[in-house]
């Protein structure tokens, strides 16, 4: 057996059984590039599941999204329940990149609100890499950004062992040693506390507390401990703690970092003062020198990355560390893992553009005095660069692009769908009110109507995020529950909205492009394309097909496209979507098949955290039941005080789940 193990009801149907078979051929054949073209609904995260399962190497998958990754994150665990399946993704829910604008003479300090949650599960996916085979790890376009050093980051890991012998003072200067903070309130994720002999820690990948019990110089005991109710979970024998950053360098490492990053302000302020540049000198001097003084002082600074090349001691304009560095390699130093890019016809353009929109950014900074030259060095992998680290490659997509079909050695199409499903029916309606038509938005609000009326969900695509907004309202005044989602909205709410959207909080979503590759919808029977006669990126063949096919996954689906005049886009998106209806219908009535809508679990990433914090809530609720009865009104208001504590102490995960008790304990009364 191999290392995957597929979890699911349902066997290969369609054209997945001849595309599975045809894509591990191709692995096995050595083929480096390879696409599977599938039409929307056709189950090509289910096809390429069971070729992971076949193959049994490590898997990235890389999304062009956050949104997009979360929900293959969640297919993927439901396919994959007994392995690793992890989610990796930038952790800024807010990132404005430190520029210097010249023209105006304005310089834009970078600012950054790091989710908690997601670092989390950044620290997960690496040290999963890192422990073990069965890995899977869906990720955004981050993973080709810089991290730390694997070799030093897995080098540094502790390894904590009843028995061991140790000090407290050691041990409390072994976990600063891996950048974790003490605390005096709870802990969380990356600190821990010292508690007489006792040590509580909470590793920065998990939302457990382990407590050390130390006696007599030696390790005596190890618990795991649930961190809201303080339970005791069971005791392990031994257990791993990685850093609690991915960037990890040691002492001497550090000062030699230092000593190099002096030499290159020494150099680069000769230079500068050689091209009359003496304001700029001087702006580079005193940043750096600061720079240096709190990284000798306190082992930090704001826009540390930016030193990045010397403390990793790689070369002027190597690539930096990336995720990519931590999946396995083979003897001769290539890539030993199978990497699926989703919906490449927008992921891969994404790739091969970061370096360059990076590289300008730090240029200006460099040649007016704000950074060093080895700032360059922090940055996004080049698309050659990318190319050289990833093994054999499967490019999926509705619509893929000139470069995939060009490298791709094989082009499996799947284009019936293991239910029967057939493209929508394609519609034309006219942009302003003529004949029986109203025009876009009220058509569109009457159809949107019928389609809830039948218990069917609704989509509509603008062109500008101040439209989806104003049309949301707008609908919302019709009775209709509508939502907008767009790119300002932060990555969890994404996910809960469509989430909503499913479960039938909301009817309608409104959206900018967002909404066209890869989200799965099963409950949509309605797509308005507003303006679809504009021609450009967000109204060309390929986006058009891509938000048709949105409507794809339920047999009343249709997609009415909004339009004054037939553009050349508009006529290759109908006519490939009417090619594959005849493909689809033919087969259908060949073999006898009644389409049927795709039932699908309404789940995403968020539910497991929504699921741990009901457990904690009933848990405590169970716990205080004795003193409930005897005094509630007495039990309440000290569970107010203990709220108010922990929101002081800044714990507002365990604040939420003892408000969430007060609710029920006063819906009780």
């Amino acid at each position: 057996m191999g290392i995957f193990k597929i979890n699911n009801e349902f066997k290969p149907a369609g054209d997945q059984p001849k595309a599975i078979k045809e894509l591990i051929k191709g692995i096995e054949q050595g083929l480096r590039h390879q696409t599977l073209l599938g039409v929307t609904g056709s189950g090509k995260t289910f096809t390429a599941a069971n070729v992971i399962e076949q193959i049994g190497k490590p898997t990235l998958v890389i999304a062009h999204n956050k949104t997009l990754a979360a929900q293959l994150a969640q297919e993927y665990r439901e396919f994959f329940p007994d392995n690793a399946v992890h989610y990796f993704v930038s952790y800024y829910d807010y990132y404005q990149p430190e520029a210097y604008m010249p023209v105006t003479d304005t310089y834009i300090e970078k600012e950054a609100m790091i989710n908690e949650e997601i670092e989390r599960l950044r620290h997960a996916s690496t040290q999963a890499l890192l422990t073990r085979k069965d890995v899977i790890i869906v990720a955004s376009v981050s993973c080709i950004y810089g991290l730390g050093d694997p070799t030093e980051y897995e080098k540094v890991n502790l390894k904590i062992k009843v028995g061991e012998s140790v000090s407290r003072t050691d041990f409390i200067r072994n976990l600063i040693d891996i950048h974790y903070s003490r605390t005096n309130a709870d802990v969380k994720p990356g600190t821990f506390r010292a508690l007489g002999n006792a040590i509580e820690i909470m590793p920065i990948s998990e939302r457990l507390i382990y407590r050390i019990e130390l006696e007599a110089g030696k390790i005596k005991v190890i618990k795991r401990i649930d961190a809201v109710s303080r339970s005791i979970i069971n005791e392990a024998d031994t257990f791993f703690l990685f850093p609690a950053k991915h960037f990890i360098t040691d002492s001497d490492a550090a000062k030699r970092a230092l000593e190099s990053i002096k030499s290159e302000l020494k150099d680069r302020l000769e230079e500068l003062k050689k091209e009359g540049k003496n304001l700029e000198a001087e702006r580079l001097k005193r940043r750096t020198t600061y720079d240096l003084a709190m990284i000798r002082e306190v082992g930090y600074t704001n826009g540390i990355e930016n030193y990045s090349r010397h403390f990793t001691r790689k070369k002027a304009g190597e690539a930096p560390f990336t995720l990519l560095d931590y999946f396995p390699k083979k003897s001769d130093g290539t890539a030993d893992f199978l990497t699926i890019i989703d919906e490449s016809h927008v992921t891969v353009p994404q790739i091969g553009g970061m370096y360059a929109g990076d590289k300008s950014r730090k240029d200006t900074l460099v040649e007016h005095g704000f950074r060093l030259p080895s700032a360059r060095d922090n940055r996004p992998l080049k698309f050659a660069e990318f190319e050289k680290r990833v093994g054999q490659v499967i490019f999926t997509s509705a619509t893929p692009a000139k470069y995939e079909k060009e490298v791709s050695r094989k082009v499996v199409e799947q284009v019936i769908r293991p239910t029967g499903l057939v493209d929508p029916e394609v519609l034309v309606r006219p942009i302003q009110s003529k004949g029986k038509y109203q025009g876009q938005i009220f058509d569109f609000i009457a159809e949107a109507e019928k389609a809830i009326e039948k218990g069917g969900r609704v989509i509509a695509t603008t062109l500008t995020k101040k439209m989806a907004e104003d049309l949301s309202e707008y609908l919302k005044e019709k009775k209709i529950k509508a939502e907008y989602l767009h790119s300002d909205i932060k990555t969890i709410d994404r996910i809960e909205i469509l989430t909503n959207l499913r479960r039938g909080t909301f009817d309608c979503i409104v959206g900018v492009n967002l909404l066209r590759e890869g989200l799965d919808l099963p409950e949509v029977t309605l797509i308005g394309i507003l303006d679809a006669d504009k021609e450009g990126f967000l109204r060309s063949d390929t986006a058009l097909i891509q938000i048709i096919g949105r409507a794809a996954r339920n047999v009343l689906g249709r997609v009415i496209l909004y339009a004054d005049t037939m553009t050349g886009s508009m006529k290759r998106a109908i006519d490939e979507t009417s090619r594959r209806r005849t493909i689809q219908t033919a087969y259908n009535k060949k073999h006898g098949i009644t389409p049927k809508t795709i039932i699908k679990k309404i789940r995403d990433i968020t539910d497991t955290l929504e699921r741990e914090h009901h457990q904690a809530v009933n848990l405590l609720l169970e716990t205080d039941e004795v003193l409930f009865k005897q005094a509630p009104k007495k039990l309440i208001k000290a569970k107010m005080a203990e709220m108010e504590e922990a929101v002081k102490n800044l714990d507002f995960e365990t604040a939420a789940i003892i408000r969430d008790e007060i609710r029920a304990l006063e819906k009780r009364l």
